[in-house]
């Protein structure tokens, strides 16, 4: 099977704009197109991992990656998506976010064999006035008001910083295609807009065609982004997110999401996932356990990805010794809602409340009924052994 073809069988295409034209590019190799991530944070996280595992799969298709980090367009903060605006980063952020994103992405694709940029090299360098006289008569302000990216952001107020960020994307594809040669510019379909943009500034500048190629996003079968927890985003920096609670998160995916996840994200050859989707209902832990350590196995490594698949099945056999373990400070007796917060287990002390007023909350495995319970400074400097809901198992300890 051809690339493109597998692209398609694995549910990862949602919109194109030459399907003929990518499909040859890239099923003869000869696709060099770009990805771009935006360092806003010091670590990528799930959301960036099905265009990590696209990148890959086109590379070893023989086709040329180019890592485009966005030092530059982070200055001004991409709106799609987004009901609020993002934060403003200051450039010694910015810069070692970047230095991160490095190292991650060098984890996924071979990086000797692919073009790294950062767009603030040419961004940052352009005169305002020149690039408006440049850029500005190929953008209509009508088409970009109806553009997908603005909607969510016209309800509370747009501001002219997020109004440019379509701008400085597409002057990001007309720059790489002038200067490397770039064809193709790939992403999740929040962005189709932003690349729609891309390619049309080519054409009007060069009168030649690029295309564009987006991925559907990762959902939930009711809809929602996959990679979010109680505690926040599921990262793919092992200090941000540990190898276990990372495998936990697959490991306790809906029944449903399931074979899509295997699709998507693993390299999982198609013949066996087929043969998963013939399995019966009651092997769907089976599958689970599969994917939660294939997918553990690609952002850490193997060895990480057995260590958390035997922390796993220690911690639902009872066994507290090789259960993770999470080290908090505190120097006194400590309100059971402190410690669930201090050892991330929820995110806000209402949450604690409803998970104990609710049941949900073991402590060395008797249920935990008073929220106003204090846990003493010995029993923490010992270990406690918490359990919280079904599926998560945690040893809090003090520092």
């Amino acid at each position: 099977m051809n690339i493109y073809e597998e692209l398609i069988e694995r549910g990862l295409i949602a919109q194109v704009t030459n399907e003929k034209a990518i499909r040859d590019l890239l099923n003869k190799g000869q696709g060099k197109f770009y990805i771009g991530f935006d360092p806003t944070a010091d670590s990528l996280h799930v959301g960036h991992f099905m265009t990590l595992a696209l990148m890959k799969r086109l590379q070893d298709a023989g086709n040329t990656p180019i890592v485009l980090l966005g030092g530059g367009t982070a200055h001004i903060g991409d709106p799609s998506g987004r009901t609020d605006m993002r934060k403003m980063l200051a450039k010694k952020e910015i810069d070692a976010n970047v230095e991160a994103f490095k190292k991650q992405i060098a984890h996924f694709i071979d990086l000797k064999k692919a073009i790294v940029l950062d767009n603030s090299e040419w961004l940052l360098k352009l005169n305002y006035v020149d690039l408006i006289r440049d850029v500005g008569p190929c953008f209509m302000v009508n088409n970009m008001l109806r553009a997908e990216c603005y909607k969510l952001r016209m309800e509370k107020g747009l501001s002219f910083l997020e109004f440019n960020y379509m701008i400085m994307q597409a002057y990001d594809f007309y720059h790489l295609f002038t200067h490397y040669g770039c064809n193709l510019e790939f992403g999740g379909d929040d962005q189709w807009s932003n690349m729609l943009a891309g390619t049309e500034l080519i054409r009007k500048k060069t009168g030649k065609d690029a295309h564009a190629l987006t991925v559907n996003l990762l959902l939930t079968s009711d809809g929602k982004k996959m990679g979010k927890t109680e505690s926040g985003a599921v990262w793919l920096d092992a200090k941000k997110t540990s190898p276990y609670d990372f495998y936990q998160y697959w490991r306790n995916i809906n029944d449903n999401d399931v074979i899509k996840c295997f699709k998507m994200l693993t390299y999982v050859p198609l013949e066996e996932i087929h043969r998963y989707e013939n399995y019966e209902k009651s092997r769907i832990n089976e599958l689970k356990e599969i994917l939660a350590f294939e997918l553990t196995k690609i952002v850490h490594n193997e060895t990480e990805a057995k260590k958390a698949r035997e922390m796993a099945k220690s911690a639902f056999s009872g066994n507290a010794d090789n259960i993770p373990t999470k080290q908090i400070s505190v120097t006194k007796d400590t309100p059971v809602l402190e410690v669930l917060l201090l050892a991330n287990l929820v995110p806000s002390k209402s949450e604690g409340r409803r998970l104990i007023e609710q049941g949900g909350l073991l402590i060395n495995d008797n249920k935990v009924n008073d929220i106003n319970l204090i846990i003493s400074l010995n029993d923490l400097k010992k270990g406690i052994k918490v359990k919280k809901g079904k599926k998560t198992f945690l040893k809090v300890i003090c520092q």
